[in-house]
């Protein structure tokens, strides 16, 4: 596994042991068990996992993540940290790379941010840029389903327009702070708004993500 992928999986995994099984997170409304569950089933069940962006196949995601949901906690804790199966498209580097570093990144912030006695991870300028390469590339689909212009600007002046349109909202952040905000984090996020009034409103209650 590459080294961002394989850290933010880690880390991950421990933040899903400290919090224990029933915690809340900031995704879905789902405790800490059932985002676990999630990710076992995205790596290692690719039948069921297609109904994570295909409507038709929900169900049928729902019903293997609820099977996966019931085993031990901490089986699923040693799935995710053992990483997919060898055949699995995830166990190759770049794809690992390319699919995982954002995805349990968020997660990550998920289980932190949903509890009370959390606190903001120290900021690593090389993590930083691997995220910002992500966000640049994947900005459009994000935001595709933003109500209003949306642009996303480190604090060093770098922009990605996410969405064209207008009244514009400008977000404002490190970019670990903007992939929250662009993937519908934008509660948690730590970032600053710069645009009309309404338009902001709008923004922060709109459907953010994949």
């Amino acid at each position: 596994m590459s080294t961002h992928a394989k850290r933010e999986r880690l880390l991950l995994a421990d933040l899903l042991e400290s919090a224990g099984p029933d915690a809340p997170t900031l995704c879905e409304n789902w405790t800490t068990r059932e985002l676990a569950a999630h990710l076992v089933v995205r790596e290692r069940r690719p039948d069921a996992a297609g109904g994570i962006l295909v409507k038709p196949l929900a169900a049928r995601l729902e019903r293997v993540q609820a099977e996966f949901a019931a085993r031990p906690y901490e089986e699923l804790l040693r799935l995710i940290r053992t990483g997919p199966p060898r055949l699995s498209p995830f166990a190759l580097k770049p794809i690992d790379e390319a699919s995982n570093t954002v995805e349990f990144y968020v997660h990550a912030e998920d289980v932190r941010r949903a509890q009370s006695d959390w606190a903001p991870r120290e900021p690593d300028p090389v993590f930083a840029d691997a995220l910002w390469s992500r966000i640049e590339r994947m900005a459009r689909v994000l935001g595709r389903k933003s109500p209003v212009g949306l642009v996303l600007r480190r604090p060093d002046g770098r922009t990605a327009v996410a969405h064209r349109g207008t009244p514009v909202v400008t977000v404002v952040g490190e970019p670990g702070e903007l992939t929250l905000f662009a993937f519908g984090r934008q509660d948690a996020a730590h970032v600053e708004l710069d645009g009309d009034k309404d338009a902001v409103a709008r923004l922060m209650t709109a459907q953010l993500g994949v």
